[in-house]
């Protein structure tokens, strides 16, 4: 199991259009991706249960890796999340 911690950056934090892009990034790999926020945890790649933790501007998430391609989840995703332009 592998995780990270992340501060969102999008002004209007995990609303539709970044909560599409990160589980159609969490559906590339081999393995279970979770996000936590505030106690509560979804599965990466369901939109409306990411846009349902309710993330805004400035709030950490935790994401969470496991699984056979855990390893490349990780450093795939964690890419995704720094270098994108709408988180």
């Amino acid at each position: 199991m592998k995780t990270f911690h992340y501060t969102i950056r999008e002004p209007y934090g995990i609303h539709a259009r970044p909560a599409v892009m990160l589980a159609g990034e969490s559906r590339k790999y081999n393995c279970k991706i979770t996000v936590s926020f505030e106690g509560q945890t979804t599965d990466a790649s369901d939109m409306i249960a990411v846009m349902g933790l309710n993330i805004q501007f400035g709030d950490e998430i935790i994401m969470e890796f496991t699984g056979i391609e855990e390893e490349v989840a990780y450093n795939g995703v964690k890419d995704f999340l720094l270098n994108s332009q709408i988180f």
